[in-house]
């Protein structure tokens, strides 16, 4: 059910408050939500010495986690509960202990309860580190956070 007692942007920031008040995992990556927008979220993390690999560059995981967290907030952004069905990352340049990491989490498509976004991580330099595309499912009539 939609939420008609606020614009699109009150309700994406809304969800943003109800879902990062109880998201430990982002909030213990140290992740910060830059901005929300219907549709739309980009969040930043720093690569912390306790995120690096075996070859002193950041792990993969940490950088998907990063991306699905900018996603969860974009897909949810309307207030309506939707968890990711899958999503697939290509991995394009490494990160480094130290780097900012920023990921751009737009909506493709939202058809039915099914939509497609595409995130875009880049370091503080702007180089883009990494794509990641999510696929969601909505469940129809359930809020992502209560009124």
């Amino acid at each position: 059910m939609a939420d008609t007692t606020r614009t699109p942007q009150q309700t994406a920031e809304h969800v943003r408050d109800g879902m990062f008040a109880n998201d430990n995992a982002s909030k213990g990556l140290g992740m910060r939500i830059v901005e929300v927008g219907p549709g739309q979220a980009t969040l930043e993390m720093r690569v912390r010495p306790d995120m690096l690999n075996g070859h002193a560059i950041c792990h993969g995981g940490f950088m998907a986690t990063l991306a699905d967290s900018s996603f969860a907030f974009a897909c949810n952004s309307y207030n309506e509960l939707t968890v990711a069905s899958g999503f697939s990352i290509d991995f394009i340049a490494p990160a480094r202990e130290g780097d900012v990491l920023t990921a751009r989490c737009f909506e493709v498509s939202k058809a039915g309860r099914t939509g497609v976004y595409d995130t875009e991580i880049t370091n503080q330099r702007g180089e883009r580190v990494a794509m990641f595309r999510g696929r969601s499912y909505t469940a129809k009539g359930r809020p992502a956070v209560a009124a």
